[in-house]
C-alpha cells in the first residue's frame, strides 16, 4: 500500500497543536482551494474519538464525499482517522504530536489506495501520492500559521 510521511515543527505545546488538528474550522480553512465543506457531521468546533464528518471537496476537477471516522486518541500524543466511505479503497492518516524543547514535532503518515486494481496502482504511482502531499502541506501551513498568529481565531 502506498504511503508517505511528512514532518513538521509547530511552536507549540504537544496538546495545543493536537486540539488545533481536530478542529474543524481549521481543516475547512485549509482546504479552501478545494471548495472544501461539511455534507454530514460536525460542521464547528473539535472533533472526538468515534465521531464521522463526510467532507466534500473537489479534486482533480470532480466533486468527491469522504467519510471519515476519528479513533485511537491519545490526546496529546496521537490520533487517527480513515475513510470508511468514499473514493479510496483504502486511506488511513495517522497523526502524531511529539514534544520538543518549547515546541511539538507533528507528523502525519498516510496510508492510501486508490480503487481499480491495476489502474489504481498506476493513478496512485503517477498522481494520487503528489496530490495527498500537496493537499496534507496546504493543511500543516495552516496549522503553522495559526500558532503564527497569521490566521484567524477558530473560536
Amino acid at each position: 500500500m502506498p504511503s508517505f510521511t511528512l514532518e513538521r515543527v509547530i511552536p507549540a505545546p504537544p496538546g495545543d497543536v493536537f486540539d488545533v488538528s481536530l478542529d474543524v474550522g481549521l481543516h475547512l480553512m485549509s482546504q479552501r482551494s478545494h471548495g472544501e465543506r461539511v455534507a454530514s457531521g460536525r460542521t464547528s468546533g473539535r472533533l472526538a474519538e468515534g465521531e464521522q464528518v463526510t467532507w466534500s471537496a473537489r479534486h482533480f476537477g470532480l466533486r468527491f464525499r469522504m467519510t471519515s471516522l476519528v479513533f485511537d486518541v491519545e490526546r496529546p500524543r496521537r490520533f487517527r482517522d480513515r475513510q470508511v466511505r468514499g473514493p479510496f479503497g483504502s486511506f488511513v492518516h495517522t497523526h502524531e504530536f511529539v514534544p520538543l524543547d518549547g515546541a511539538t514535532l507533528m507528523r502525519d503518515t498516510i496510508d492510501f489506495r486508490s480503487p481499480l486494481g491495476p489502474l489504481g496502482r498506476v493513478v496512485d504511482a503517477v498522481a494520487m501520492r503528489r496530490h495527498l502531499i500537496r493537499v496534507m502541506t496546504e493543511r500543516n501551513d495552516a496549522i503553522s500559521a495559526h500558532f503564527a498568529g497569521a490566521a484567524p481565531s477558530l473560536g
